[in-house]
């Protein structure tokens, strides 16, 4: 027996699972209506693996910065037409990206960014130190041609707390320079910042920055194994801006 969901192929398409109509839309009367039947392809799903950081009230905020809320402007609820809120939060808040004039008064803003760099094969080392990370760290690595480094550190387990860990494993001025002196064109470390915390001058930010190093702060590598994957970095297009909030997920190689 036949089931509603009975399939024509699409005129002027060749024949996939993925593209169909329904009989019904071929019948009298739905001349002028397209109606669409979706089903997946067949074979293995995307393996994406999400290392962004919910906004909600649980993220930490770095001390200094406006906290994440969400003000409601307009609501259903309230007999109004939509739901419609504002967000309250600071450039680096959550997982984001730092533009260089983060630090740098002549440096790019976000939407400079290279999308290049932001998208592409990425490699996540697992740096279990509870001191800042220093270039004797990651000399083991090889890191030698490598453009997109992530660090994951006991950092990641930090995540679902609303408390800021002062404590957090940061990156040296000599693990920045280490990185640098490698042709990394993209770091990724997994708590607030790069920098060890109230490091005089910002050392690993100028080092980092002023190389034209993207730096993506605040990923969750918690559950993300070492070794090679696609990373898809996408923060706003905010103009003018010393950083913005991404959207950052891994794909395996």
């Amino acid at each position: 027996m036949k089931s509603r969901y009975d399939e024509q192929p699409i005129i002027g398409v060749p024949e996939r699972t993925s593209q169909t109509l329904l009989t019904s839309a071929l019948q009298p009367g739905f001349e002028h209506r397209l109606v669409c039947y979706y089903r997946p392809l067949p074979g293995p799903l995307m393996n994406l693996i999400d290392v962004s950081v919910p906004l909600d009230p649980n993220v930490p905020t770095y001390p200094g910065n406006t906290p994440f809320s969400i003000e409601p402007m307009m609501r259903t609820g309230r007999g109004e037409h939509a739901n419609v809120s504002s967000l309250h939060m600071s450039a680096h808040t959550g997982t984001h990206v730092d533009a260089p004039w983060h630090s740098l008064n002549n440096g790019a803003r976000t939407e400079s960014l290279s999308l290049d760099l932001l998208i592409g094969p990425a490699r996540v080392i697992e740096v279990p130190v509870r001191h800042g990370i220093t270039a004797e760290d990651l000399e083991p690595f090889n890191l030698a041609d490598e453009t997109r480094v992530l660090l994951k550190t006991p950092n990641s387990e930090l995540w679902g707390s609303p408390d800021f860990h002062a404590d957090f494993v940061g990156v040296t001025e000599s693990a920045a320079k280490h990185l640098v002196m490698c042709g990394v064109k993209l770091v990724g470390v997994d708590y607030l910042s790069v920098e060890v915390f109230h490091a005089p001058g910002a050392p690993a930010h100028h080092t980092l920055l002023g190389a034209n190093v993207i730096i993506v702060e605040g990923l969750n590598l918690r559950g993300v194994e070492p070794g090679r994957y696609d990373l898809i970095c996408l923060p706003l297009r905010v103009v003018g801006c010393d950083g913005a909030p991404a959207r950052v997920v891994l794909r395996r190689s």
